[in-house]
């Protein structure tokens, strides 16, 4: 039995991946120990995380000039990071509020910055991204690049002349990003990058000199980038899993997966919009190629469709609780044959059967 994962995260995970972790459970590279129960002051677990950042180093094109950074809690912990760190010279934050996640991260700045919305989309339901041009004058502008729950994506980012901060949780490494149009980037791993546990940080190095000492340690930048992420235990097989995926993501080729993300949403998009039951809101422009919402209009039909595909192993579609309908999550991971398996459960679903 084949069953196609589309969570929004955390998520389908590559094959290859997944068996590579499994032959090497136990005993990894013959050091007689698990990656689990391995000191992350090792030599041999140093070696782990300086392989991954040095591939995510290739992958994303990340200079000398930037420190990548691997942290515990969630991206949702860099809601309140982000100001602290980063919010100390006007003691002021722009955002482009484009969704839920983008609420979220202003509600906690608000805690340590005065917040101020350059754009929204809210008043038409964040069925599209806003267009500059913007100016501000704050410590940085902040963007949530790929909208998970609504279904929506930057495709080049905002020109602006203070510091750029993106939440690309839900993107990094779905597509090449020009990374020094950006001052910092962050993400969750547990969408593209591997599984729960750890969360990536890249940040320009002149940004650490703003790191304020009245901050508790582990919540600095700085300290975690003179410490190459080892100032406490970090979430070794978190970031052990994130190495392995970015292997598979060097082998595979950035371009070739990117090409295939654009594939995959296109069909998926092409037969909602082709449907005489299914529908998508999105503005085509800011259209997400990883998150991608579809409803019948009815709230029945939804739960009917959901069940159908569910018996036809087709999982975790339903769409975020917030706003319900169909979100099918097409990342790095998701193969063709799911994205064609869900297109024929559509089908099927719309000509009657149930």
């Amino acid at each position: 039995m084949t069953v196609y994962n589309f969570s929004a995260g955390p998520a389908v995970l590559p094959a290859p991946v997944l068996l590579k972790a499994q032959s090497e459970l136990l005993d990894y590279e013959n050091s007689g120990q698990s990656v689990l129960e391995m000191s992350h002051r090792s030599p041999i677990f140093e070696s782990i995380r300086e392989a991954a950042e040095q591939s995510l180093r290739r992958l994303m094109s990340i200079p000398d000039s930037y420190s990548v950074l691997f942290l515990q809690g969630g991206a949702t912990l860099q809601f309140a990071m982000l100001p602290q760190n980063l919010a100390t010279k006007t003691g002021r934050i722009d955002f482009i509020d484009t969704g839920g996640w983008s609420t979220k991260a202003m509600a906690d700045a608000k805690r340590y910055a005065t917040v101020n919305v350059l754009a929204s989309s809210a008043d038409h339901g964040y069925r599209f991204i806003p267009e500059g041009p913007f100016t501000s004058t704050a410590d940085y502008l902040h963007i949530t690049w790929n909208n998970t729950l609504e279904g929506t994506t930057y495709q080049t980012p905002p020109h602006v002349d203070v510091p750029l901060v993106a939440d690309v949780s839900s993107s990094i490494l779905s597509e090449p990003l020009p990374i020094e149009s950006f001052d910092v980037l962050y993400a969750g791993a547990q969408k593209n990058l591997g599984v729960a546990g750890l969360t990536v940080v890249i940040v320009k190095n002149e940004l650490l000199d703003r790191v304020p000492d009245t901050i508790g340690a582990y919540l600095r930048y700085d300290i975690h980038a003179k410490q190459r992420s080892l100032y406490n235990t970090p979430p070794t097989f978190s970031l052990y899993m994130t190495k392995l995926v970015l292997d598979w993501i060097e082998e595979t080729g950035l371009e070739a997966i990117a090409a295939r993300n654009v594939s995959q949403a296109h069909m998926l998009y092409e037969a909602i919009d082709q449907s005489d039951l299914f529908h998508n809101h999105v503005a085509v422009k800011d259209r997400s190629r990883m998150n991608i919402p579809f409803s019948t209009g009815s709230e029945s039909e939804d739960a009917a469709f959901l069940n159908f595909a569910a018996r036809h192993d087709l999982i975790n579609l339903a769409g975020h609780r917030s706003i319900g309908g169909m979100r099918a999550s097409l990342y790095n991971a998701m193969p063709t044959e799911g994205v064609t398996a869900l297109l024929h459960i559509m089908h099927r679903f719309e000509q009657g059967e149930r």
